[in-house]
């Protein structure tokens, strides 16, 4: 597997789900060259002498799922942050913790967010990174194969940030910039830069400003956090005067090129401007549970015809990067409101697939399984015991399925995991390094307590 040449593939004898249309599925293969698909269902009509086939035999092939919401940078924290709400979080655990990062730090939890994305069968990620070091980050995705959409975050200002992470404005929007010119489309396309101020709460109206004149000046996206707490939604009120997403709108963070994460507590007026503005919301349903922020109205927002992806947020507030446990959770929640049949397996399916890829502006390279289009791919086991004995496809992938049951994952083209396994990076190796990194880390933090 370590060819910088990606092999010819073919995907054997699996219930292909391609997800260009819900409820159509069929038995057959799926064939890869060049990276891109070649062609969907039926057999493969000729098998070279170097084609790697993948059996997909008992198992589902699906669209590489997609993220459009996570913190690769605070994998390192995780299960050290337990029993906090979002502003004692923040403040108390995630950022002495990102303060106390160095570049080995950075990377190492890098390396371990990734790697579990990709076992998981996530192949696309919207990222969010720390004020420093973000190249590593970069260095990581390139070298283990995701496809990654990312940024260093900018913030200058809040109560009780450590010194180490308040950035002088000019200077923050300056290395955000350098990181674009180098990372946004390398790897044959599959890294790319998007602009990420904190929240309302961290940054300057100049930062949030200048954050949003750098992201269309280069047409990279725009990502950033938005009601996800009662308690910050009081904060924002309290400091602005406005309601959270009329002050993003204000500093020019609301159209079709911004991903917004949470949107739990919205005014039906902040609704309406998400919905004219085209904005995406991303839903973190596992991170919103552990920190009890409360529920996104996800039937609502689609009701206003707001387009919503999924996403696992941070490692030390799911405390999991599954989208598995995110689109279960996506397609039962809404039930305690508006009853079983709220939000339906085949649209959660949607939002971690194509939906996903609409919100990064990615929908003509992947999210569906169709000739032409960048080979991102997920088997997954259907016949494990959860799974069975039989049923809807998308049922038993949203409600019976876990990160556990990937087979194989190929991004661009490239086998990434095989039989369960990670093959671009050693395991072993990436285990030893995360230790490391993590406890080094910890006397940091201890030091500064």
């Amino acid at each position: 597997m370590s060819s910088t040449k990606n092999p010819e593939i073919v995907i054997t004898n699996g219930m292909v789900i391609p997800m260009v249309r819900d409820h159509e599925w069929l038995t057959g293969d799926v064939s890869v060259s060049n990276g891109r698909i070649a062609s969907v269902g039926g057999g493969a009509e000729k098998v070279g002498r170097d084609t790697l086939t993948l059996d997909a035999r008992g198992a589902a092939v699906v669209p590489g799922f997609v993220q459009a919401h996570v913190h690769v940078v605070q994998s390192l924290l995780r299960h050290q942050a337990d029993g906090l709400e979002l502003l004692d979080w923040l403040r108390r655990r995630t950022w002495p913790y990102e303060a106390a990062l160095d570049g080995d730090g950075v990377e190492a939890a890098a390396e371990l967010g990734i790697a579990e994305l990709l076992c998981g069968g996530t192949t696309t990620a919207l990222d969010f990174g720390t004020t420093h070091d973000h190249g590593r980050v970069f260095e990581v995705a390139q070298r283990l194969g995701i496809r990654l959409v990312s940024g260093k975050t900018h913030m200058d200002m809040g109560e009780e940030v450590p010194a180490g992470l308040l950035e002088d404005p000019e200077r923050s929007l300056a290395d955000a910039e350098a990181l674009g010119e180098k990372w946004h489309g390398a790897a044959g396309g599959r890294l790319r830069y998007a602009v990420a101020p904190r929240f309302a709460l961290s940054c300057s109206p100049g930062l949030l400003e200048g954050c949003a004149a750098l992201a269309r000046q280069n047409r990279w996206l725009l990502q950033t956090h938005a009601c996800e707490n009662r308690m910050e939604v009081e904060a924002v009120r309290r400091a602005t005067g406005l309601d959270t997403i009329d002050y993003l709108a204000e500093r020019g963070l609301v159209g079709p090129d911004v991903v917004l994460a949470h949107g739990v507590h919205l005014h039906p007026h902040e609704v309406r401007l998400l919905a004219e503005s085209g904005t995406t919301i991303c839903h973190c349903p596992g991170a919103n549970l552990k920190l009890g922020s409360g529920i996104a109205d996800v039937p609502g927002l689609f009701g206003a015809g707001i387009r919503v992806a999924l996403g696992a947020d941070g490692p030390p507030c799911n405390n999991r990067l599954s989208v598995f446990h995110e689109m279960s959770l996506a397609g039962t929640l809404p039930g305690l409101r508006e009853g079983p049949a709220a939000l339906g397996a085949w649209t959660v399916l949607a939002m971690a697939t194509r939906m996903g890829a609409a919100a990064l502006h990615l929908e003509t390279e992947i999210g569906t399984l169709e000739e032409g289009k960048a080979a991102d791919i997920v088997v997954v086991d259907m016949d494990e015991w959860s799974m069975l004995p039989g049923g809807d496809p998308a049922s038993r992938i949203v409600f019976g399925g876990s990160a556990q049951m990937v087979r194989h994952v190929v991004v661009a083209g490239r086998p990434v995991v095989v039989d369960g396994r990670l093959v671009t990076g050693d395991p072993d190796d990436l285990r030893q390094r995360i230790a490391e990194a993590w406890e080094a880390t910890r006397q940091r933090m201890e030091l500064t307590s």
